[in-house]
């Protein structure tokens, strides 16, 4: 990809977030669309490109009133999203299309019409299905145990600072108005919460939400035409590991995390000392630990401490999830597209919990149980 030939003209997330009982996941997606399409200054007919998960491409293209001469149903779980800015910006520099629509809806709490996807798992086929849940794990907070657990043996990683990930995370949350918990937590408060599968507490275990966000991309040489500051794409990267999580590489890092952010980073051409903002997918307090090490951040190990110094806090020297996180902002179940909202916030510098000054934004996403990753590399320098 063309380093910042490709920019973010419109981002925005549904008109309520939380609990949204009368709206439909279609219709989530809908007000997404509709919000960001008025946030570009832009109606259905200049847009030419439409990429979704969850959902059909084909029932939104129809229901919007867009005609596309490209399409993404690309569905590799709550980092699609991720994929599909990639995804967009390859086809905008191929000229497949020129305006590129991507959206996320989702009724995960209300669970209103959920459903009309196109994720082909499998069902009881599914590798999955067959080869792990028979043995009695029940979803993502048990299945999730299994790299962290050798994580935190390997590392010597304690509870307490496992907890520290969910504590920081909760302060960036007070400072933003739409974030879903707000109220300050000690490490204390995350250990006397319920248990929910060793070792992790419901404080270190992601929302369960309504919502949905939804961005518009175009060609760099149109940005400046737009309403608001635009945010260029420097760099992205994608992979996929294993769908299931017991037949990872290694445990205590994610190939997929490896992989797509090393291909950002080339494509961007920068160093980690340039980068101003962080945003870790987090559907679990443990995964800003991979996330920063497989990202190269920090040394296998180290990123536990890194978070206790308190270096990705306010006022710290790599601010990360300041949007409050999986942990305490939202998550609707794919929270990719909510991490993305919050990097293009800050590069435009409107985020309630601004960074002064930043000019690199990174969005890195999980799909899965480390079965996929997708990474953003963004600024606001053209």
């Amino acid at each position: 990809m063309k380093p910042k030939s490709v920019a973010i003209v419109g981002a925005a997330e549904t008109t309520e977030l939380g609990k949204i009982p009368n709206l439909s996941q279609t219709q989530l997606h809908c007000d997404a669309a509709l919000n960001t399409m008025k946030d570009a200054g832009l109606g259905p007919g200049d847009i030419d490109g439409i990429a979704t998960a969850g959902e059909s491409p084909t029932n939104l293209a129809m229901l919007l009133g867009i005609t596309p001469t490209w399409v993404d149903g690309t569905s590799v779980g709550g980092c699609s999203f991720m994929l599909h800015v990639r995804h967009a910006a390859a086809a905008i520099n191929e000229g497949l299309c020129n305006t590129v629509l991507i959206t996320h809806g989702e009724s995960g709490k209300s669970r209103v019409g959920r459903g009309g996807g196109m994720r082909g798992g499998g069902g009881g086929s599914s590798l999955p299905a067959q080869f792990e849940m028979p043995y009695g794990p029940a979803g993502p907070p048990t299945l999730f145990t299994i790299p962290v657990l050798r994580y935190m043996k390997t590392y010597g990683i304690t509870e307490q600072q496992l907890a520290m990930v969910s504590v920081i995370q909760r302060e960036w949350a007070a400072k933003n108005p739409r974030a879903s918990y707000r109220d300050p937590i000690t490490v204390d408060d995350v250990l006397g919460s319920n248990m929910i599968a060793y070792p992790f507490r419901k404080l270190m275990c992601c929302l369960v939400t309504d919502g949905g966000g939804a961005l518009i991309l175009t060609r760099a040489d149109r940005a400046k035409d737009f309403p608001h500051k635009p945010v260029y794409i420097m760099g992205t990267g994608e992979s996929v590991e294993t769908p299931m999580v017991s037949q990872m590489e290694d445990f205590t890092s994610s190939k997929a995390f490896r992989v797509s952010g090393k291909k950002a980073f080339d494509e961007a051409g920068i160093s980690h000392g340039d980068v101003d903002h962080l945003m870790i997918y987090d559907a679990f307090a443990h995964l800003p630990l991979y996330g920063l090490e497989d990202l190269g951040f920090c040394k296998p190990g180290e990123a536990a401490g890194f978070i206790g110094d308190r270096n990705t806090a306010i006022g710290g020297k790599l601010p990360l999830n300041t949007n409050g996180g999986g942990l305490s902002y939202m998550h609707s179940g794919m929270y990719g597209m909510y991490a993305l909202q919050e990097s293009v916030r800050q590069m435009r510098g409107i985020a309630p919990a601004q960074v002064p000054d930043a000019k690199i934004s990174i969005a890195h996403g999980v799909g899965g149980m480390f079965a996929a990753s997708g990474t953003v590399i963004m600024t606001n320098e053209a």
